[in-house]
């Protein structure tokens, strides 16, 4: 299959038209980066050079690279000398819009701890493969710390996952664990009131204790104790968690500002401090908090800083500032597009290998399949599945990709877990991504239609018939033979 290649930017710029040519002028200038394997600092051009290059107006051009800016590709560089420059993405944005976002659409304590299970079992795994005399140095010093401060690191030991996460060598392992790692602790700030600190000290010598035994089984190279280990660890923190609340919910939380980081910049406080008083207010889409001025004398700050918070809620997609009579900031719908775009971009520029990408994707696939097996007989499930399939031998080459995205994003969606979904968008947009900037070697060697609509089929087929153990062995399959398709 010859991998699609961006079409051609419509130049008209018409008013209707020019966010979606702005974003597919970020898609191509982001392609451009791609392609070339991330040369950071490298000047792509000056604004006169991009708009002849990409045959854009001034208006979208500067939309477009403000996109870049916010996917985190590349930097506008003011001054004689100046223009569009490749930069190194750093993926902590994007990881606290994920988190925002995964909260605000509720998700629950079963998705958290399901999600972790899949893929910390695999970290510990890799790291056992591929943990060096350094690596080991890192890890018990970060153990020996975890130890030194029960009260705040002992129940879910966000540094200790974290750590293992990083040891796999896997960086879509390693970034999904951070989000998992972070959602997990704000979860364990909302749950456990004060009065707790008796039993949260219990719980953090039972977790600094699964943690060491999980570290001393990664150095000692045996992958079964450690997974045992680190399984059981999971499933008490879930099991404590549980006690405590069913849902994410800041309502039981003892003050606004107690899940800022001390230090933060007062836009990012306030920008907080709005995105908890939704929270707290139960705050529907379209709600009107308030206009500027309003804002202003709530949260006792100047107009620049409001507007600063304002960008920051806009960027991940929990509130907008409506203009005009009636108008003020108004909360949104969720959106976790722009966080999926700047993570795939980042997996990227980390040049994470085929068998990485993969290897994560499996894990998060089968437990989608055992989801959907679950939820077989619920109305409308299998109509939606059979829906899926939107490949047959008629596909026009230029076509399967999308196709055979949408086919996934289906099962992840029909999974029901909103973590899953939303790391399976990460890596499909990384695939889509990767596709078009690199085609592969052997165009001739890729999957053509006939054979995606057959594999596709059968796994539904499967799931249909009730056999999710067949449905995971044709995915496992499948997408062991992607990674040959990829390389050939």
């Amino acid at each position: 299959m010859t991998s699609p290649s961006l079409p051609p930017a419509d130049t008209t710029g018409a008013p209707g038209s020019r966010g979606k040519l702005a974003q597919l002028t970020a898609k191509r200038i982001e392609a451009d980066i791609i392609r070339r394997r991330w040369p950071v600092g490298a000047l792509l051009g000056s604004e006169a050079e991009l708009r002849e290059h990409y045959g854009v107006s001034r208006a979208v051009l500067r939309e477009a690279i403000r996109l870049t800016e916010h996917h985190q590709a590349a930097t506008m560089r003011r001054g004689p000398a100046g223009g569009l420059v490749v930069r190194a993405p750093e993926p902590s944005g994007a990881t606290q819009a994920m988190v925002i976002y995964l909260e605000s659409v509720g998700t629950n304590l079963e998705d958290l701890i399901g999600a972790r299970l899949l893929l910390e079992p695999l970290a510990v795994a890799l790291a056992i493969e591929r943990v060096d005399e350094q690596g080991i140095e890192h890890l018990r010093a970060v153990l020996a710390a975890d130890d030194s401060d029960l009260p705040h690191r002992g129940k879910s030991g966000h540094v200790v996952h974290v750590a293992i996460g990083e040891r796999s060598g896997n960086p879509a392992v390693a970034l999904f664990i951070e989000i998992l790692a972070q959602l997990t602790e704000r979860y364990s700030k909302v749950t456990n009131g004060r009065e707790h600190a008796a039993t949260s000290a219990a719980i953090g010598h039972d977790g600094v204790n699964a943690h060491r035994a999980v570290v001393e089984a990664i150095i000692g190279g045996d992958v079964a104790r450690a997974q045992f280990a680190m399984r059981n660890h999971l499933e008490a923190l879930g099991a404590w968690l549980a006690d405590q609340a069913k849902l994410l919910s800041y309502h039981a939380r003892p003050s606004a500002f107690d899940n800022v980081i001390s230090g933060d910049k007062l836009a990012e406080v306030v920008a907080e401090r709005i995105r908890q008083d939704i929270r707290q207010a139960d705050g529907r889409v379209g709600d009107v908090l308030g206009s500027e001025t309003i804002l202003q004398d709530r949260y006792a700050v100047s107009r620049s800083v409001l507007r600063e918070a304002i960008r920051l809620l806009e960027y991940h997609s929990i509130a907008q500032m409506r203009r005009g009579p009636g108008g003020g900031l108004v909360v949104s719908a969720p959106d976790a597009e722009a966080s999926v775009e700047t993570m795939s971009l980042y997996l990227d520029y980390r040049h994470i290998e085929v068998r990485d990408l993969l290897g994560v994707q499996e894990s998060i696939e089968l437990g989608c399949i055992d989801n959907v097996a679950a939820r077989i007989n619920e109305p409308g499930v299998a109509d939606r599945l059979r829906g899926s399939l939107l490949i047959d031998e008629h596909t026009p080459e230029s076509d399967v990709l999308e196709a055979a995205r949408l086919f996934h994003a289906e099962l992840a969606d029909l999974s029901g877990n909103p973590i899953l979904e939303l790391f399976l968008k990460v890596l499909l947009e990384l695939w889509v991504r990767h596709s078009a900037a690199l085609p592969v070697k052997n165009p001739a060697a890729g999957p053509r239609a006939p054979e995606l609509a057959a594999v596709h089929a059968a796994i539904v087929d499967a799931l249909l018939a009730n056999d999710s153990g067949l449905a995971k062995n044709r995915l496992r399959r499948y997408l062991r033979a992607l990674g040959d398709w990829w390389q050939a």
